[in-house]
């Protein structure tokens, strides 16, 4: 489930993410009520195994199992809320009604590393976003100059063109990171949480901020969520 709206008095239109079917928004009838049969089950951060009835403009959920509840141990944890919500929005507007079961099995992988607490939720979200919008067709490159491929831990990061430059080709404000920055945000796009982990906390904030930059230059109208995100 990626977000729900107030729909009359009961009911709720829900947004989801499928593995085969893409984006599916339906009526959930009646489902604010006490005594609703479906619950928690069709709340934000839940996976579940949904029925739809057809309808012309809108399906209606007729029968919901859930499969994962993972929305429990996220909405209990501020910093984990967030990064989930930033999460689900960027889903959202990376996905449409066609078929993305990478983004879909990304989405439910994060989702159960936060609910878990496996690592830190800032590592958490912005290995999702890195990985999400390689997906979509924008990954990052933090080993060579993306300008003339020269190898080396390059300090300039320039957002418009997809990742690091050396000094030769580095732009008139370029953002400059660190060597540990440049290491972790290589980690977390690879996906090696042996490194990640053992980040310290100023190189964490400089990677998040980087991932956060890039985020919001690709995705159009940038990411509401994103500035409620703890750092």
């Amino acid at each position: 489930m990626l977000r729900t709206h107030k729909l009359g008095e009961a009911d709720r239109i829900v947004t989801f993410l499928s593995k085969s079917h893409g984006q599916v928004r339906a009526v959930a009838k009646g489902v604010r009520r006490t005594a609703s049969k479906f619950g928690a089950r069709l709340e934000p951060f839940m996976v579940a195994d949904v029925q739809f009835y057809e309808g012309r403009n809108l399906d209606t959920v007729s029968q919901a199992e859930t499969l994962s509840a993972y929305g429990a141990s996220i909405v209990e944890d501020y910093a984990a809320y967030t990064a989930a919500t930033a999460m689900v929005e960027t889903a959202e507007r990376l996905t449409g009604e066609m078929a993305t079961p990478q983004q879909y099995l990304l989405l439910v992988g994060a989702l159960r590393s936060l609910a878990a607490k496996e690592h830190s939720p800032q590592h958490i979200l912005s290995s999702y976003l890195l990985r999400a919008l390689s997906i979509a067709g924008w990954a990052p490159n933090f080993v060579e100059c993306v300008r003339c491929g020269k190898q080396g831990s390059h300090r300039a990061f320039v957002i418009q063109v997809g990742g690091v430059v050396c000094e030769e080709c580095k732009p008139l404000g370029a953002a400059l990171i660190g060597a540990e920055t440049s290491l972790l945000l290589g980690a977390l796009l690879a996906g090696d949480w042996q490194i990640a982990d053992e980040a310290d906390e100023k190189t964490t904030q400089a990677a998040s901020g980087i991932v956060a930059a890039y985020a919001q230059w690709h995705i159009e109208r940038g990411l509401k969520s994103l500035q409620h995100v703890e750092h």
